[in-house]
């Protein structure tokens, strides 16, 4: 049985995308970013293919939705607020796959090599979960392989900086928790200047991954500020 990788996306057109990205390099280029991650997300998921089942979770019911995201079968995301979505898409892929992986569309410099890694740790009988952090107390990836209850999902304050550490906290009663690497997700214009380094950095960058970062030398983003990390 192969582990499943869902990737939540939302439909141009149907639902706003990368609102606070928006604010900071305007609507169309935002749109154009979330198309261009995507697709690298989506380039990185097919090379797993087929030690890894691919599947867009879409957000909208909507036959329109599903014809937006070809390449992969599709579910949908069901109804609620996040903590009940992620619930509805990790429970039945759990049910059919055993193990799963749930990620978004907006760390586009994943690598085959990471969620080779998260899936070696939910191979090891001491880690049923495991997590990517992101930088802003996020995850950008959570794996499973046995069943969560609902409540753990939806007690967790999501978009937080503490929102990683409260789903730690929650499934601690359920099991331990393997740790992957860390990586910054993009929600606002301050994240592209790292997201343009860390594609920068990739050893073997695919060729939707170049793409992207080719893009990201045309856009009006601040330069990162070293001192403001440190």
């Amino acid at each position: 049985m192969t582990a499943a990788l869902a990737i939540f996306v939302k439909t141009p057109g149907l639902s706003p995308v990368k609102t606070r990205l928006a604010a900071g390099i305007g609507a169309a280029a935002a749109l154009h970013f979330y198309q261009l991650a995507a697709a690298a997300t989506a380039e990185v998921a097919r090379i797993c293919e087929p030690w890894l089942t691919p599947y867009w979770a879409i957000a909208e019911a909507d036959p329109a939705a599903v014809a937006a995201w070809p390449g992969f079968a599709s579910l949908h995301q069901g109804q609620g607020d996040l903590g009940e979505r992620l619930h509805t898409v990790y429970a039945r892929l759990q049910a059919r796959h055993g193990r799963v992986l749930l990620l978004g569309a907006d760390a586009p410099q994943l690598t085959v090599a990471s969620l080779q890694r998260a899936l070696i740790l939910l191979d090891d009988a001491r880690t049923p979960f495991v997590i990517g952090d992101a930088s802003d107390g996020g995850f950008w990836l959570f794996g499973g392989r046995t069943a969560v209850p609902r409540e753990v999902w939806t007690r967790v304050r999501y978009s937080q900086v503490q929102t990683a550490s409260e789903l730690r906290q929650q499934l601690a009663p359920h099991g331990a928790v393997g740790s992957v690497g860390r990586l910054t997700d993009v929600d606002k214009v301050e994240d592209l200047p790292v997201l343009r380094d860390a594609l920068g950095a990739l050893s073997a960058p695919l060729p939707a991954q170049q793409a992207l970062r080719q893009w990201l030398d045309t856009v009006a983003i601040p330069e990162r500020c070293v001192e403001c990390e440190a």
